[in-house]
């Protein structure tokens, strides 16, 4: 088993483990040549029993040994000081005050939940589009009271922004600035976690509202695509892309698929004349992000697979490709309202929620921001 540049194994914790987002950790986890799983947590509910006793498991694979009879405790720091790493696949509802205890006690926290992704000092990262912001963590260690040496928490965006920011990233660094994207979504149940959207209000049916997803679309994508900026006060700020101010507008749907996200997007250019559909595409496959450069274990081969068929990606055929940690691009074409227009499928419950998270991990430890003792 190939060992992280310090040659140790490190020992991770895991919140939320019984719930949707927490499976996937575990089962990504527990294959991982890096990562340990050291202790689960969960609600007091679970607390006490053995994991498989626990969880209600809902993965296409089965439990992993060497979590099944690894006991469950409640998401109470004092059971995690020896991790160097803690996941989080909180519920929304119990995420907030839980990470903020856990970053309290100077624990690296990896989040999935929402809670803290406008905070103005916690990164918003896609792993395959702005690691650089992981450099605002000194200054948010900085902020706490009293300061952290080792505590902070970093957020994985919504599981719709994370699959098309990716390509969105691929063309800004290839062609500058966009200036407006149309974004429309066909979203998996999955991503209503379980036991998500009930069956008479999704079959045979599109449901064309996800409370609150348009909204974070808009917003999130500003703050992932923009860089940091230096504040008069000697402060960091999230610019929000306000260099060159993008336009985002995104209508969300609801779809009878069960995994992998769809998204039909448009985008218009600053630079004029725009590239031309094949351009596009050249620098689609010729995006390599800085997490495949220097070595993350969990990063696809294709940041970005471009398909060449006419009716492709879909989900059912290429959610799974690569293990769903890349997104998958088609039908790159021009637009006669913007100026280019493409399909995108992201597995949602992999680069969309868990896979993004263990990536940032990756990256934090290769760029020196979790210390491994």
């Amino acid at each position: 088993m190939s060992k992280n540049p310090d040659g140790k194994q490190i020992k991770v914790g895991i919140l939320g483990a019984t719930g949707t987002v927490g499976q996937r950790f575990v089962t990504l986890l527990a294959k991982h040549p890096w990562f340990t799983i050291h202790v689960l947590g969960a609600s007091s509910r679970s607390a006490g029993k053995t994991y498989a006793k626990a969880v209600m498991w809902k993965q296409t694979t089965p439990i992993p040994p060497v979590v099944r009879d690894m006991m469950v405790h409640e998401c109470h720091p004092d059971h995690f000081v020896e991790c160097a790493i803690i996941f989080s696949g909180l519920d929304a509802d119990a995420a907030g005050e839980i990470e903020s205890a856990f970053r309290s006690a100077d624990l690296a926290i990896f989040s999935n939940a929402k809670n803290y992704r406008r905070d103005p000092s916690v990164p918003l990262i896609v792993p395959l589009v702005n690691d650089s912001h992981l450099s605002i963590i000194p200054q948010q260690r900085a902020l706490q009271n009293p300061p952290l040496k080792k505590g902070f928490i970093v957020t994985n965006a919504n599981c719709s922004t994370t699959g098309y920011v990716i390509p969105l990233r691929a063309l800004e660094r290839a062609f500058g600035p966009i200036e407006s994207c149309l974004v429309t979504t066909m979203q998996a149940i999955s991503g209503a976690g379980y036991p998500g959207v009930p069956s008479l209000d999704i079959i045979d049916n599109v449901v064309p509202y996800i409370g609150g997803e348009e909204e974070k679309m808009e917003w999130e994508t500003l703050k992932i695509l923009g860089g940091i900026a230096d504040g008069d006060d000697g402060m960091k700020t999230f610019d929000m892309h306000a260099r060159h101010p993008l336009r985002v507008s995104a209508s969300c749907n609801r779809v009878p698929v069960i995994d992998g996200h769809t998204m039909c997007v448009s985008v218009r250019f600053q630079q004029r004349p725009p590239p031309s559909p094949q351009q596009v595409r050249e620098a689609l496959v010729a995006y390599t992000p800085e997490a495949q450069s220097i070595g993350c274990p969990s990063v696809p081969v294709h940041a970005i697979f471009v398909h060449e068929e006419p009716d492709r990606p879909q989900p059912r055929l290429d959610r799974y490709y690569q293990d769903g940690a890349g997104v998958s691009v088609g039908r790159v074409r021009q637009c006669p309202v913007l100026d280019i227009k493409f399909v995108v499928l992201a597995n949602n419950v992999s680069i969309g929620a868990a896979t993004s998270s263990i990536i940032n991990a990756e990256l934090a430890v290769l760029k020196g921001v979790v210390k491994v003792e």
